[in-house]
């Protein structure tokens, strides 16, 4: 197994592609962590599924004044964690001329001053205890070409691009790696209302003719986890379908 022994922590964990990561992760033998804004309706059955190997904290990533004490109580709790998925992330879309502070600054307290708070004290971790790990963080498409409405989506998401790569230079030397996934049209909840000329439409922009799913994505972060991946730092890597070669 691709993650024997190691021990992650995985935000956005209760569903999409925070859900399909943390599967796969068990799946490969690794201890998992989940923090979500809600405890999933079947979490007592993924525990007994996992043998004991899923754990689960309730959190609002939102609120930056909590994420520390939340964060370090859970490291003390797993004693260390060897991987660290920033998954979390939400929107608020509207044109920027519309578009209130508070939409604004609630995507970015989410989707990027939470990954830098839990990296900060995560990363740390990782490098004082001398073991090396892997940070991964959930980019987007959307943060390195924009998008229609999502002024402060992508913003964040631009962001994580830009902490990434900070990062990695800074915990490089003590074995640390820190990469970026940056997903394009993955089905969800949100794609599986859409109308039919929308997703054709959508699906016009994607050589390979179809939505990714959280599984391709879950994949690739699997990768970042593993040993298999102990010389790649400060990347982006794309899981779009080709949509931007």
């Amino acid at each position: 197994m691709m993650l024997e022994g190691k021990k992650a922590l995985v935000t956005g964990a209760s569903r999409g592609i925070g859900r399909a990561i943390t599967d796969v992760f068990l799946r490969e033998g690794a201890e998992v962590w989940g923090i979500s804004t809600r405890e999933p309706a079947d979490l007592a059955d993924r525990v007994a599924a996992s043998g004991g190997r899923l754990h689960w904290a309730v959190a609002d990533l939102g609120a930056p004044a909590d994420v520390d004490g939340i964060v370090k109580g859970l490291l003390k709790e797993a004693g260390g964690f060897d991987v660290l998925v920033n998954n979390a992330g939400i929107t608020r879309d509207g044109l920027s001329f519309r578009m209130s502070l508070d939409d604004w600054q609630r995507v970015i307290d989410v989707n990027l001053s939470a990954v830098f708070l839990i990296s900060r004290t995560v990363g740390w971790d990782m490098v004082q205890r001398k073991r090396g790990g892997s940070i991964i963080n959930m980019s987007s498409v959307v943060g390195v070409h924009g998008n229609y409405g999502q002024a402060n989506y992508s913003a964040s998401k631009a962001g994580l691009i830009g902490v990434t790569k900070s990062v990695a230079h800074e915990v490089a030397g003590r074995g640390v790696r820190v990469n970026a996934i940056a997903p394009g049209f993955i089905e969800s909840d949100m794609t599986a209302e859409l109308s039919a000329e929308v997703r054709e439409k959508m699906l016009g922009a994607i050589p390979f003719r179809r939505f990714g799913s959280p599984q391709d994505v879950a994949n690739a972060a699997l990768f970042l986890a593993s040993d298999l991946a102990t010389y790649v730092t400060g990347q982006v890597l794309p899981v779009d379908g080709g949509m931007f070669m």
